[in-house]
């Protein structure tokens, strides 16, 4: 059976379609032009679709009018694992992507998602199917931005200043501190984790997640459709 799969972030919109368990295609368009989306409809004609939106007010009439069966993710949609957040309504829909996504690729273990993307979120699963919660900090550009707009002085640089450890211009002091600041942070992370549940295995997906997975100390699984194969599994779940 074909599936199409969408995940409407803040930055666009990525899509795959899965042929089975199997991910066959995989792209990204722009939030104001979805013709993409139409084509790959008309290229593949899938039967089910699962769309997950972080924004509130998103029009998903474009995909509603041409596949019927179609999941809009959220609170209420039944899940293939145990969902122990506090507050289910405010989980974000890329998260609870995230977690079938692990729970899928590492049945009956604990594992640390990190998706690093416009925001920086991580997320726990223990056990193989149950979350337990995470945390959400500032991504890299938004580093950047901030430092930018609240300071008088400050100029806007990027991850091409990165020299090392220590900056030696403002630019470098400024894309170091950023940098290696989200690196000590995600090493914390996962020694916290190793700590408190013994878990080793860590998976890094999102849009900054090749530049950062090179830097860390301890080896971890880069998968940028993580949230795609995530939806897939909830998709079948449901279906």
């Amino acid at each position: 059976m074909v599936k199409l799969v969408i995940d409407k972030g803040n930055s666009s919109i990525k899509y795959g379609i899965f042929d089975q368990e199997k991910l066959i295609a995989v792209d990204s368009t722009s939030h104001s032009d979805q013709r993409k989306l139409v084509s790959v409809i008309e290229q593949f004609s899938p039967e089910l679709a699962i769309i997950s939106s972080v924004t509130s007010d998103d029009d998903h009439s474009l995909i509603l009018d041409r596949i019927a069966q179609t999941i809009i993710l959220d609170s209420n949609t039944p899940l293939p694992f145990i969902n122990e957040y506090e507050t289910p309504e405010t989980l974000g829909r890329d998260r609870i992507a995230l977690a079938a996504g692990v729970t899928y690729l590492c049945p009956g273990r604990s594992v640390l998602a990190i998706d690093a993307g416009t925001a920086i979120t991580y997320d726990v699963v223990i056990d193989g199917n149950i979350y337990i919660g995470g945390n959400i900090s500032p991504g890299m550009m938004m580093r950047f931005k901030a430092l930018n707009a609240f300071t008088g002085r400050l100029p806007l640089v990027s991850s091409d200043d990165f020299r090392n450890l220590i900056g030696k211009t403002t630019h470098q002091a400024i894309a170091s501190g950023v940098i290696n600041g989200i690196v000590f942070e995600m090493e914390g992370y996962r020694r916290m984790v190793e700590q408190e549940w013994g878990i080793t295995d860590c998976f890094i997906t999102g849009g900054d997640s090749d530049f950062f997975a090179g830097k860390l100390k301890k080896p971890i699984f880069a998968n940028q459709n993580l949230v795609l194969f995530g939806l897939n599994r909830i998709l079948e779940y449901n279906a």
